[in-house]
């Protein structure tokens, strides 16, 4: 009988497959230094996300073989030490040859006569010219244990002639799979300048998408290995904070919905209802917003104990603040204009003016089904405030290991807003992508796409056979901004000054808004201090991206040069007379020497007529000299990113 409870009694492998199915890896600056990306929900905290240099660690992908019986149960992991393993991936960044992006063409919003259209990027590049665009150094193959090396890089793609770095492979001290991408370096092929969030001709990035997969051997015997795919993304800033609805919560609601997975048959207050509003609350350390509605000692303080003990009771006394936390959720069809429901998240059609009610995200139809059902007392009482999380996945039973690490890879990626998005977008939500639920479907070798047209509709993105099939090498993030940094710096919050500074926002569990310093965390937690001073501390909240230039569009350029000096929220322990939380999240690790106003930038003010280069000087004086906020907190100039249909 095994150690783990529940082990199969059947253990002879017919079978074997890659975890997690999508795994993700993350750009970093550091030369040398990387860590494992999150192979459980609640992994624990590393001590630093910088190298002693100041750098920042790129985030390594590590994937993992494991064996099936019969039943479909995972009997074993396949390493070197019991197998006979050989992996090979396939890097490659394509998105300067693909299409621009403007909005998610599987909304209603992508056929608005006055969207702009999705057309090629660097249009004026023609014929076999067009091959320079992507970046393709081919595939990688490797075995063994401890493996390292430049025969395993990625680095014999070119951009116009420029080689470019993508990545590379190595394995573990078992024979795993660790992928590593490339280091944030994003440039021109000649001296084009940065003016959009996700279209800039001539230039290109070190991101990347491509095939994982494996041959093995046990015994001598060839055993089939379903594969897997490995994304490589922009940092994550705030490891410790998740989405509202994560990648996991959006891809299972899709598998439901087209019938590949069976909604729950119950609901569980710890595993559905729990997590959402844990992680509104945890958006406190990353947006001032969210920190004054749901933080310490705030309104909607839903993580006291007290509040959840009353939550998670199915008692008929409790109904009515059940259902007025449903009732506070967002509906499109009730109010979904309006930026006051839960959460306070924009959407994939956000736009200035707003013209839609997918100007703010809604929770998955999945999501609001477990929501009803606990609203209407049927449900798991099973509220554990005290339950340690696993926070390694040898923690993790070896049956249960599989799905745990394809849960974890994606609960720490974001689906809001698809505007483009952080990891990935839009076609990800679509069934046709997988060929199992979580397993992106491959596009055969030798079977390439077709030429591209000029320009991408909605009909031609979602048509049978079309791109939202098959993928190759580069599909995945070919859809995503061109560099990754002019999106990244313009992901802010508070577009719309008239109603609120801090809300709605883009992505602040991986690109904070508003963050405690190291300087006010130690003011907080000196319990010699006055208490209104401490108090004062813990409440300011100083602006992320405040060393960025406040003027667009020069702030994208700042981010492409200096993205790696920019603080990692990491965990940090409270006081110990719990005059606050028993652990604090901080931007730690700043790498910027200069000392800036800790509000420098904050306030977002888009300016329409800036688009016109010959007025834009003109135009951004008067809306600072009109604007309520000190001119030292205003960054303003044309936002690309929030102007999506013709005024």
């Amino acid at each position: 009988m095994s150690e783990h409870l529940g082990q199969p009694a059947d253990d002879r492998i017919v079978r074997a497959a890659i975890h997690p199915s999508i795994g993700v890896a993350r750009v970093g600056n550091s030369p040398d230094e990387f860590f494992i990306g999150p192979e459980v929900d609640e992994p624990a905290p590393l001590d630093s996300y910088k190298d002693p240099g100041g750098a920042l660690k790129r985030q390594a992908a590590r994937f993992r073989i494991y064996g099936y019986n019969a039943a479909g149960e995972a009997v074993a992991e396949l390493t070197a030490q019991n197998a006979d393993v050989e992996w090979t991936a396939h890097l490659a960044n394509t998105k300067a040859a693909w299409y621009e992006f403007q909005i998610a063409l599987d909304i209603p919003e992508a056929q608005d006569p006055t969207a702009p259209p999705s057309r090629l990027r660097n249009l004026d590049v023609v014929g076999d010219q067009r091959a320079q665009l992507a970046i393709d150094p081919g595939a990688r193959t490797i075995r063994g244990s401890g493996r390292a090396g430049p025969e395993y890089r990625f680095d014999t793609g070119t951009f116009f002639g420029t080689a470019v770095y993508l990545g590379e492979l190595r394995t573990d001290e078992a024979g795993r799979l660790l992928v590593l991408g490339g280091h944030g370096h994003s440039a021109p092929a000649g001296h084009q300048r940065l003016t959009h969030f996700a279209n800039n001709h001539g230039w290109h990035d070190d991101v990347s998408d491509g095939p994982v997969t494996a041959t093995v051997k046990t015994n001598g015997r060839a055993i089939p290995v379903d594969p897997s795919w490995v994304v490589v993304a922009p940092p994550n800033y705030a490891p410790p904070v998740l989405g509202v609805r994560t990648l996991y919560d959006l891809l299972f609601d899709s598998f439901v919905r087209s019938g590949a997975l069976a909604f729950p048959e119950r609901t569980s207050f710890m595993t559905h209802v729990y997590p959402i509003l844990a992680r509104m609350q945890g958006l406190e350390w990353v947006n001032q917003g969210f920190a004054t509605g749901f933080g310490w000692g705030e309104r909607e303080r839903l993580g006291d104990r007290d509040t959840l003990e009353r939550l998670a009771s199915p008692a008929a006394e409790h109904s009515e603040l059940r259902r007025q936390v449903v009732n506070s959720f967002r509906d499109w069809d009730r109010d979904g204009k309006s930026p006051v429901p839960w959460p306070w998240i924009y959407g994939d059609a956000m736009s200035l003016p707003p013209i839609s009610a997918r100007q703010q995200m809604q929770l998955s139809a999945t999501q609001m089904r477990l929501l009803e059902r606990w609203a209407a007392g049927d449900f798991d009482s099973d509220l554990d405030l005290d339950c340690e999380p696993r926070r390694a996945i040898e923690d993790v039973a070896v049956a249960e290991q599989p799905e745990t690490l394809d849960r974890a890879a994606l609960t720490h990626c974001l689906a809001d807003a698809f505007h483009p998005g952080c990891e990935v977008t839009w076609p990800i939500r679509h069934a046709s992508m997988y060929m199992a639920p979580f397993r992106i479907r491959h596009r055969a070798i030798g079977s390439p796409e077709p030429p591209p047209a000029k320009s991408l509709t909605p009909q031609a993105a979602l048509a049978v056979d079309g791109p939202l099939y098959g993928q190759s090498p580069g599909s995945l993030s070919r859809w995503m901004a061109v560099p990754w940094q002019a999106d990244t710096s313009s992901c802010r919050s508070g577009y719309d000054s008239r109603y609120d500074p801090y809300l709605p926002t883009f992505w602040p569990a991986r690109v904070p808004n508003q963050v405690l310093t190291e300087r006010d965390y130690e003011i907080a937690v000196d319990e010699g201090r006055p208490p209104d001073e401490r108090r004062a501390a813990f409440a300011r909240r100083a602006n992320w991206l405040r060393w960025l230039t406040p003027k667009a569009p020069q702030y994208m350029l700042d981010m492409v040069e200096h993205f790696g000096k920019f603080g990692v929220v990491e965990t940090r322990p409270g006081p110990s007379d719990g005059a606050f939380p028993a652990r604090l999240l901080v931007e730690s690790e700043v790498g910027f020497t200069e000392d800036v106003h800790p509000r420098r930038g904050l306030h977002v003010v888009h300016v329409p007529e800036a688009r016109d280069e010959d007025v834009a000087e003109v135009a951004i004086h008067s809306a600072i000299e009109a604007s309520p906020h000190r001119a030292e907190e205003i960054i303003a100039g044309y936002f690309s990113k929030v102007e999506r249909f013709r005024r």
